[in-house]
Formats: structure tokens, sequence, C-alpha cells
């Protein structure tokens, strides 16, 4: 029972510090009550998996246990039959289970059905002792003709457990379960005497098929899923009924059950490559999206999708507006899923039809009742901006649409929106005027202060008419309100102090103080007129104000300089368009009284925060460019161009990494050319139409579908766990499997005594669980034991497992060794991936666990100690490569991972090169989990030690 053959018990786990002792758990045997004996017989379970067996109470379970009729005692005892010692230390069966034979032959021949039922599903269990089985299979046959179904159906699976086993006991199952399936009216019976069929006799499987094939679509769903299974099995070989086959399958399409139409529409798409057949299983798919409530099948389901559109694009482009109405789903991942599969097949056939759909669909999220109308509007709008830049057609009737939403409180659509109006005006010149007198008139709604910015930078760059820079100076009044902004304001007070003074009459003279303890412990005196005066104050910040004028006074002066520049381009353009002398020196005075008074304010009482000197900098360049007007052409070439001339260059960037990227799918699904190599399916990987075919398959016998690894990386992947001078040497192979780790165990006892009941005891510490406990083993002087554990891992954090090794030596003394501890890599949990800088902000603002580590390092060039990074933590850059390019001694970027558990990993890399060639800085990682936080920052201090990460 020891060896790698060994069944897997049903475990019975109870946490018990007191363990009786085997006279006293007879005792409970024999003199107790059915509870007691309940009790009883657990704790024996219990010790018979933990390798305390006690064969000496097998005699007293028969005599005092077994003939209850509690039928909670008889459940149990089929429980520790399928785990007691059944055999003699000589390998034959123990005389007592003659016994337990005969009672387990009473039970199957019990009047009650559920004794009757459960009698034969233990005896799957233990399909794997023949002495057992073989007095019993007159009576399990027998079992097949019992009036109720509940025994007819664990009598199906007991026999095909027993004849996958042992053949030669019931030599004619296959025909007595065809037999059987013939005149079996029961659905579950049925199934399960046809999932015997088709895993013992195919031939007969098949035969059966086509007597029923008429009734399929009508029959219960498992055994139509079943039915479903053994199409795909026996069209994996050459067959003469596939046509029968896909046009059963196509009929499958329209059954009641979502699970029989998945399946279906599955297997359609690997029987058969016809557009009629992929168009029906992508129409049955998108059926299954809208009807199905699970948001988690939704998405598998457009998964699905998504590998019939890669492979059969044109076929699905008339079925986009179905594809469309998922959208009505509210979960978020389900719409955001839906429209990426939807711009992938948006064209020039359909594309007016998407962006009108998308427009209503963005209409709707005005209402305040619906669904996280925020972040969907945020998708959408994202959504337009694609289909708008890539087809020109349609640019001219969104634009326009989008503008609404500038004023738009959710601050991340409203900004998409600017992204998109940037875009469009730089591509599209013939729409930039019409584009800028809709800005102009938007600009008294907006909000914020980076949608602010982004519209000025657009007006500043594109309003290229003597009239459009008229009227955005006329609309800068409105919303900065009277200039200068000081003495507005400081008057406004003054109004406010007089019309108090007025209310209060003579009273405002009369002075009352109060003393105040100061900071330093010193009193002073407070009068009324402090007090009132700073009440004044706050009130006229807190008056109503213009939208940009707020901004200012509430300290964005970010914003201020933004605006400074985009007046000082409009003066100088107008110089250039204009001749009127007159005009043009009066635009540029009331451009420079704007700044000055953006700067004055800011140095005030009346703003939150005093303005910043980068902000005062940048504005005063502004006014000294414009009092010098005439007198520096190249200041004013770097205004008018060189900004204009770096967004045109950026947008370039994008187009043409875009146009890499759609060649590069191009290249994939090119053209098969007459002279290619001929490609066999079963000797080459896996397409994503046959991920189903997952049983037997030929490119998993060779490997093909499988990554191999070399002989040097499965060596950097052993543990030595003991020392070369123990009793027992250990050393452990680490596999990583997805969301499991594979532990195998090489034991070799290096003395010259046999080693009993020897048990290798693994424990954890972190999110891993041990699945099952090692079995006792028996080691021979000098011999060698492969043992292997499976720990199942849950989340992405440094995970430790650690252990012993028991085992009774010579004169049956108890002796132990302990194992080295075994630390899991996380790194076989993080991939690198890729987010929008968006998405990046978003997140590090959101994300509360943050990580500093400090940069020590002996590497000299800044780029070369970025991909040291990125190499020892599995990361990506979001930085673009333009940004990083360059000879500087200052680098930032920013990287980015997943995890296999769906975790955001965020790093942001500063450093800076010394003087003395060396490098400092910090890189900070951010997560939302503490430990996937804390486990890379050590992973970047260890690869830090030497200048390659660790293995």
């Amino acid at each position: 029972m020891a060896s790698a053959d060994a069944p897997c018990y049903t475990l019975v786990y109870e946490d018990n510090s007191e363990t009786p002792t085997t006279q006293d758990l007879r005792n409970a045997l024999q003199k107790g009550s059915d509870e007691v004996k309940l009790d009883t017989l657990r704790k024996i379970i219990v010790a018979t998996i933990n390798g305390n067996p006690q064969p000496q109470l097998l005699m007293p379970i028969i005599q005092y246990v077994m003939p209850s009729r509690n039928k909670q005692l008889k459940k149990l005892l089929h429980f520790y039959w399928e785990v007691c010692p059944k055999y003699d230390d000589n390998g034959k069966l123990k005389q007592e289970m003659i016994l337990v034979v005969n009672a387990i032959r009473n039970d199957l021949q019990h009047p009650n059905e559920y004794i009757r039922g459960a009698t034969l599903r233990f005896l799957q269990k233990i399909s794997k002792d023949a002495e057992l089985l073989e007095p019993l299979i007159p009576i399990c046959r027998s079992c097949l003709e019992h009036r109720h179904s509940y025994v007819r159906k664990n009598a199906v699976f007991a026999v095909y457990s027993i004849y996958r086993e042992f053949e030669h006991l019931i030599p004619d199952a296959p025909e007595l379960i065809q037999t059987f399936l013939a005149a079996e009216s029961d659905a579950t019976c049925k199934r399960n005497a046809f999932v015997f069929l088709a895993h013992c006799a195919m031939p007969k499987a098949v035969e059966y098929i086509l007597q029923v094939f008429d009734q399929i679509p009508s029959m219960d769903e498992h055994l139509q899923m079943s039915i479903i299974e053994v199409i795909r099995l026996d069209c994996k070989q050459e067959t003469a009924h596939k046509a029968r086959y896909i046009l059963l399958i196509s009929e499958l399409l329209n059954a009641s059950s979502h699970a029989v139409k998945y399946e279906a529409a599955a297997t359609l798409t690997s029987l058969t490559q016809n557009p009629a057949a992929v168009k029906a299983a992508a129409s049955c798919y998108i059926n299954l999206v809208q009807k199905e409530s699970d948001n988690n099948v939704k998405l598998i389901v457009l998964d699905r999708i998504d590998a019939l559109r890669a492979k059969h694009g044109h076929v699905l482009d008339p079925l986009i507006m179905d594809i469309l109405q998922v959208l009505s789903s509210a979960d978020i991942e389900v719409r955001r899923k839906a429209i990426g599969i939807v711009l992938s097949l948006v064209s020039s056939r359909n594309v007016e039809e998407v962006v009108l759909f998308l427009k209503k669909q963005l209409q709707k999220t005005q209402d305040q009742e619906f669904e996280k109308a925020p972040e969907y509007r945020q998708l959408l709008i994202q959504s337009i901006h694609v289909c708008a830049v890539k087809f020109s057609e349609v640019a001219a009737s969104v634009v326009h649409a989008l503008m609404d939403f500038l004023g738009d409180s959710n601050n991340p659509s409203a900004l998409d929106v600017v992204a998109f109006v940037r875009e469009v005006v730089e591509k599209f010149p013939q729409l930039r005027q019409t584009i800028c007198q809709k800005l102009i008139q938007t600009m008294p709604e907006i909000k914020s202060g980076k949608v602010y910015r982004g519209v000025l930078w657009i007006l500043g760059e594109y309003a290229e008419h003597v009239q459009d820079i008229q009227e955005v100076f006329r609309q800068l009044r409105k919303v900065l309100g009277e200039i200068p902004i000081l003495a507005s304001e400081q008057r406004l007070l003054e109004e406010a102090s007089a019309e108090e003074g007025e209310e209060k009459g003579e009273q405002v003279k009369t002075e009352t103080s109060k003393p105040k303890v100061l900071a330093d412990g010193t009193y002073a005196t407070e009068t009324a007129f402090t007090s009132v005066s700073s009440a004044r104050l706050e009130a006229v910040k807190a008056a109503s104000k213009p939208p940009l004028r707020a901004l200012i006074l509430g300290g964005d002066f970010y914003t201020g300089s933004v605006l400074a520049s985009a007046l000082t381009k409009l003066v100088l353009r107008y110089s250039e368009l204009s001749t009127e002398k007159k005009k043009c020196n009066a635009l540029k005075a009331e451009a420079m009284l704007i700044m000055a008074s953006i700067i004055r304010v800011g140095q005030s009482k009346f703003v939150t925060v005093p303005i910043d000197e980068d902000s005062s900098e940048r504005i005063m360049n502004c006014i000294q460019t414009l009092s010098e007007l005439d007198t520096q052409p190249a200041v004013h070439e770097i205004f008018l161009k060189n900004t204009k001339a770096a967004y045109s260059k950026m947008v370039a960037a994008q187009e043409k990494k875009a146009a890499e990227k759609r060649e590069s799918e191009k290249a994939k699904a090119a053209i098969v050319q007459c002279d290619d190599l001929l490609t066999f399916r079963q000797f080459s990987k896996k397409t994503v139409d046959d991920v189903i075919d997952d049983s037997e398959d030929v490119s998993r016998a060779t490997g093909s579908g499988e990554v191999t690894e070399d002989f040097i990386s499965n060596l950097n992947r052993i543990s030595q766990l003991t020392g070369f001078s123990d009793p027992i040497y250990a050393e452990a192979y680490v596999k990583v499997h997805g969301f499991d780790i594979l532990l195998d165990v090489l034991l070799v006892n290096q003395t010259a005594d046999t080693l009993q009941n020897l048990c290798l005891d693994f424990a954890t510490l972190g999110d891993l669980k041990l699945v099952e406990r090692p079995s006792i083993y028996t080691i021979a002087p000098h011999s060698f034991q492969s043992i292997k554990a499976t720990i199942k891992v849950s989340s992405t954090e440094t995970g430790v497992i650690f252990g012993s090794i028991l085992w009774e030596g010579p004169g049956l003394a108890e002796q132990c060794v302990i194992l080295n501890d075994i630390h899991i890599d996380i790194m076989d949990y993080i991939k690198p991936a890729y987010c929008t800088e968006q998405q990046f902000r978003s997140m590090w603002t959101e994300f509360e666990w943050e990580n500093r580590v400090n940069v020590t390092t002996t590497i000299s060039d800044p780029r070369e100690y970025l991909h040291h990074v990125m190499k020892a933590t599995n990361m990506s850059c979001l930085t673009p490569e333009g940004a990083l390019s360059g000879d500087c001694d200052f680098l930032s970027a920013n990287m980015y991972a997943r995890s296999l558990f769906g975790e955001d990993a965020l790093a942001n890399l500063s450093v800076e090169r010394t003087e003395e060639g060396t490098i400092t800085g910090h890189v900070r990682i951010r997560s939302k989990t503490q430990g996937i936080a804390l486990s890379l920052g050590d992973r970047i201090t260890m690869a830090q030690k030497d200048n390659k990460p660790p293995v």
C-alpha cells in the first residue's frame, strides 16, 4: 500500500490532543452506544490514516460494529474498510476479511436501496483488491436489474471500476452494459452506461449514437454531454460518420442546456472550418453570453469568441452588432472584453453602425441610475477614440458629440476626450477650425485643471485664424473674471467690509479683546477686528467664481503657466496674421496683464497655497517673450513650431508602432505558399480550436505541446534538505505547475540498517497548503526512495516549506532529522504585463502597500541597471523607448507585472549617476497586498548583491 499506486483515501480529519489506548478503543467498541461507537471508529480511521493502523482492532470492529443497523455507522465502516490493513506480512488476505466480504455481500442484497447504492459506491474505491471483489461479482451484476435507479446507476459504475482494473472478472461487461443501455429508461443510468461504453468499448458507443441519432436532441443534458465527448474522440481517428456528427452537433447548438450549447459550439469548430459552421458556433456563443447570468462564464465564452475572431475574423464581421448587445451586461469586465472583440472586428463596412451604437450607449451613461456609469463612459470614449482615429470618415461625426463630455465631473472621462480631440485635431486639418470653435464654447463648462490644460494647449497650437484668436480672448475674459485678479479680489473684500460696517453702524468701532496663548506659551491680545477680517477673507474666497479663476485661486498655478504659454502662442500668431498694429498691441498688453495678475495673486493672501517657483519662472519667461516681441525670432519658432512638431512626432511614433503590430499579425495569418512545408496537427503544437482535444493528443506524447527544460535548469531547482553526514541524505527537486508545487524528494539511506516506518513530514509557512500526507516507507540499507508531495499555492507571497524525517532505527528507537527550509521563488508566478499610463497612475494612487529599496550596485549605466531590475523581477517597462533614449545621468522609469492570481505589481525606478560613476537612487514597489510588495523588494535586494538575479 506504500507504493506509488496507493489509492487516495477519503480523508477524515479530527483534532484530538488525547490519544486513547488500544484497550480503551476496544472497550468503547464493545460496550458503547451507537454514538460512542461512531466517535471511536472515527478516531481509529484518523489514526490509521496517520500511520498507526492498530490491526488488533480489526476483529472487535467486525464483532461489535459490523452487525449494527445504524446507517451512519455503516457509512463510516466503508471508510474503515477502505484504509484498514487487509493483508498480512506475507501479502496474503487476512482471514478476518472473509467476514468483511460476507457483510458487504449482505449489504449488496439489503432491501434498503440507499444501503445497496452506498455499498456499490464503496466497491469503486476498493476496485484494486481482486480477492475482495471476486465473490461479489454475481451480486453486482444482479444489481443492474434492481427496481430503483439509485442502485442501478451505482451498479454501472461499480462494474466499470472492476472491469477497468480486472477485465477477467467480468469479461462480458461491454455486452452486458450495452444490453442494459438498450432497456434502460432512467436518464442518469443511461448516461453512466454510455460513459462505460465510451471508455471501454468505443465502437459500441458509436453504434448506440447511430441507433438513437434522431432522439439525441431531446435527451437529458448529461447524456448529450457524454455523446459530444464521444463524437470528439471518434473524430480524432478516421471515421465515416463525420458528416452525420456535424449535422447532430449543429442541432445541439439549439439545446436547452447552456453547457451542451457551449460544448457543441466548441466541438463544431474543431470538426469543421466551414464558414457557415463557424458563424453558427459564434452565434451560439453570443447567445450564451447574453443569456448566462454568471459573469465568469461570460468571460470564458467571450474568450472563445475572441479565439474564433483571431482565426475567422471575416466570418464574424456580420455578427458585430450582435456582439455589441453584450454591453447590456452590468459587469464592467464583460463589457471591456466585448468591446475589445468589437474593436478588432471593426472595418470600413461597419464602423458607422458601431460608432452610432457606442454613441447611444454614451448618452445612456448620463443617467444617474446607470450602473458604474463613470467607468463605462470612459471605456466608451476610449473605444470611439480608437474607431475615429482608425477610420477618418467617422471622426467628424463623433468629435463634436464627445466634446460635450469635456465638462464631465468624472475627470478620467474628460481627460480621454481631450486626448481624443488633440489627436483628431492633429491628424485631420480640415476639422481644426470647427473643433477649435466648439472648444471655445465649451470652456465655461470645464471644471478640471487637467482638462483646462489640454484645451488651452490645443487652442494655443491650432487656433490659426484671426477670428478664432479673438474669440479665445473673449472667452478667457469670461472664465477668468475681472482682471487684475488681485485688485478685484481686494475690492470685493473692502466692499464686504463696508457693507458689514453699514449694517453694524457705529458698533464696529468698539473693540473687544481677549487673551490668546501663542505657540511659545506667551500671551497675546486678539481683537475682534482681526477675527472679523479673516472671516470676511474666507467669505470672499468661498464666493462663486468663474471656473478658471477658481482654479488659480485654489492654487493650480501649473494651469496658470499653461494659460500663459497658450496666450503667448496666440499673440505671436496674431502678430503674424494681422497687420493692425493697434489690435496686436492691445492683445499683447491684455495677455501680459493676465500673466502678471496670476503671479501677483499667487503671492497674495487670497490663494490657498503660494505660487511655486517653476510656474512663476515659466510665466515670467512668457512675459519677457511678449515684451521683446520683435527681437527674438528663435523664441517665436520654439513657441509656434517646435511644440507642435514634438506632438506630431509622438503621434507618428504611435502610428508606426500600431502599423508594426498589424504587420506582425498579418504575418502570422499570411497566405500559405505552394512551396511551404506541410503541417500535421498531431506533430505540432495545438491550435486554439484544438485545445478542447486534451485527452490523447499525439502532441502530448511527442512532447511538442509542452515546454521542455534543459538539464542545467533542472539542476538549479534542486534543494539539498539534509547534510552529507546525516543517516539519511535528502534532496528535493522543486517543480512549479501553475497553482501547484510538486516536490520530488530523493531519500538515500546512508546506514547499514533497515529504516522502518519512515515518514517524511512537511509543514508550510505562508499561503501554501499541503495536499496530502506522504505514506510510510521502509528503506533497505544503502538504498534509495523517491517520494512526491504536492502543495497548493493561493497567493503571490514568498512561502517556506520545512519539515523533518522520522523513522524507527535499531531497537525500535525513534530517530529524527530536521530538513533545511525550501523557499518558494515568487518569480514563477509573476509575468510581465502592460497597462496604460492612466491605469498605472490610478493603481499607484489606489494601492496602499509600498516597499522602497535603495539602489546599491556596481553597475554604472542607469539603462543597464533598469534592464537588470526588469530581468530580476519579471517586470515590463511602461516608459516608452523614446523617453529613455539618449545619454543622461538621470533615469526614471515605470514598470508593471501581473501574477497568476490576478494581482498587480507596480514599480518606479529613479536613479542618478554621480560624479564618481556610481548609481544612487531607489526603486519603489507598490501592490494591493503586502506579500507581493515585500517579496519583490527582497528579490531586488538579492539581485543587487551580484550583477545577475538569483536563479
